[in-house]
């Protein structure tokens, strides 16, 4: 007597990529279904038997795995539940090769298997799956060009003006696939275009409709999911408010077409916003709403042309600006980062020098030249003494644009409204000091202007202390914990030229001169020349 066949639970899959036709009473997916029970029928003497439940995904793409059906149905097959998948051709199961290798690969660790219904293949040997893999590189191909047919059709469609589906508009609604104008919401949209160029602030805005219980309209998608019927968001109303619909146009990537529905506002009322929305982005980039506006965002990039942003770091009570690299993830490169003061001052001071300067080409009449000379001056004299947000104003006005390299910084700036923009290059090199950055200024070029040195500061009143404490006996607290081997070394730097220490206490000492410096020499000569050669002031 011959063996029974071991039993194997069979699950149907079924997959339809739209909703046409869904409603009929005999359907694609009931079709599927039959033609696959019936070859579950025909193998029945093998032990198959076809599981109660249905696996049915209508209207779903078979470009994802984002699919109600498929994704229970791979859940039960890792829960034991089914040994054979049956489909009717391998592409409602997947149009995705990368897709399908997943699906066969928890088959596999769960020692199931797939048939389809019309195509023979045997998974088990190397040429069957290399013929399913073509099939299915066939099956992907033809959804990449049937999407771009489809995306053909939209924008053809789009240019004569006609709506192509997507999230209705708030104020219209959809009768026989056109827009029509819901007059209950077309009153509040009117009213918010009306509201917007008066409050000039879309949070504000926000807060308006919220007082006021005006919310966005509830949509209830195919899964059951209701999305909406809340307050509005900034990020919906700025939407709202520059979407070209409500003035009766279709917009279709970068491209405006004229609608075939009616518009619910004006154009010049449409116009006008927009127009209140770049003055809000001009008075962001000037940094009007800024409590701490960065003098140089905007115009500022590193050696490799990137865009440089400010940021900061804080140590206790201190805070320490930046301008840094501005990368995006995974970006490998070089990220340079400036002390933000130092470049800052640079560049003001470049550009109080070239408004001080008038550029003659030989036509002007002497008083005309005499006039420009005043004016320019004025505003140099003026520049220094302004706020941040009034300098940042300034420089923007003069297209101003700030290029550092690694050996020196070119400063662009147009010197008046009617010459081209010139430009300066200061020799300049970033230092180590410590573990912060500092801008080193070649010499000829003059040391921008800078706040003393505290660590310095603070390394000479320790050793004047030291030496009053050598000389006197008399112990200051400052350096009551020093070691007498430390006190030694700080004796010394209290024999440093007065020169040196009046270039430490006015902020003018070299820019790489730094306290750890001073302190690694170990014993800093007595000779105020050999001093000099040391320290780096020749």
């Amino acid at each position: 007597m011959s063996e029974k066949p071991k039993k194997l639970r069979c699950a149907i899959y079924t997959r339809k990529s739209t909703e046409d036709g869904l409603e009929q009473d005999f359907n694609s997916l009931d079709a599927q279904r039959e033609a696959c029970a019936a070859y579950i029928l025909s193998q029945a003497s093998e032990g198959w038997e076809a599981v109660t439940e249905f696996y049915d995904d209508g209207g779903w793409s078979g470009g994802s795995m984002n699919r109600p059906a498929i994704t229970q149905l791979l859940d039960d097959v890792k829960a034991g539940k089914v040994d054979v998948i049956v489909v009717y051709k391998v592409d409602r199961l997947t149009r995705s090769l990368a897709d399908f290798a997943k699906i066969v690969e928890i088959l596999d660790e769960n020692e199931a298997s797939f048939v389809s219904v019309t195509q023979s293949f045997n998974t088990t040997t190397s040429m069957g799956r290399l013929t399913l893999n073509v099939l299915l590189s066939f099956a992907q191909f033809e959804r990449e060009v049937t999407g771009e047919r489809i995306r053909d059709k939209v924008a053809a469609s789009k240019k004569k003006g006609m709506w192509m589906g997507g999230g209705v508009p708030f104020g219209y609604e959809v009768l026989e696939r056109q827009l029509v104008i819901k007059q209950s919401e077309a009153e509040i949209v009117r009213w918010m275009f009306e509201r917007y160029p008066e409050v000039k602030s879309v949070p504000l805005l926000v807060e308006e409709l919220a007082a006021n219980g005006i919310k966005t309209r509830a949509r209830v998608w195919k899964t059951g999911k209701v999305v909406g019927g809340d307050t509005f968001k900034t990020g919906t109303l700025t939407h709202l408010l520059q979407n070209p619909v409500y003035v009766g146009k279709v917009r279709h990537k970068e491209n405006i077409y004229d609608g075939a529905h009616e518009s619910i506002i004006a154009q010049e009322l449409f116009d006008l916003v927009q127009s209140t929305f770049k003055t809000n982005r001009n008075s962001s980039a000037l940094g009007k709403k800024s409590r701490n506006p960065s003098l140089l965002t905007g115009m500022i990039t590193d050696p490799d042309g990137k865009p440089m942003t400010p940021t900061h770091a804080a140590k206790g009570s201190k805070r320490f600006r930046y301008y840094v690299t501005r990368s995006l993830p995974g970006d490998q490169s070089t990220k340079w980062r400036m002390p933000a003061g130092e470049i800052e001052r640079l560049v003001i001071d470049a550009v109080a020098k070239q408004l001080g300067f008038v550029d003659s080409n030989g036509g002007e009449t002497a008083a005309h030249l005499f006039d420009q000379l005043n004016k320019g001056r004025n505003i140099a004299n003026a520049l220094t003494a302004m706020s941040v947000r009034e300098q940042r104003t300034m420089l923007l006005s003069r297209q101003t644009s700030v290029k550092v390299n690694e050996a020196n910084i070119i400063i662009s700036a147009q010197p008046s409204d009617q010459n081209e923009p010139a430009s300066i290059s200061v020799k300049a090199k970033l230092v180590s000091k410590g573990r912060d950055l500092k801008l080193a200024i070649a010499p000829d070029q003059g040391p921008p202007k800078r706040d003393p040195d505290p660590v310095l500061l603070r390394l000479i009143a320790h050793a004047f202390a030291a030496q009053d404490l050598l000389l006197s006996g008399k112990q200051s607290p400052m350096i009551a914990e020093y070691s007498p081997r430390h006190l030694q070394q700080l004796t010394r730097l209290s024999y440093l030229a007065p020169d040196i220490i009046s270039a430490i206490i006015d902020g003018t000492q070299p820019v790489d001169l730094t306290g750890r410096k001073i302190l690694r020499i170990g014993s800093v000569p007595l000779c105020w020349r050999a001093q000099r050669e040391l320290l780096g002031f020749n």
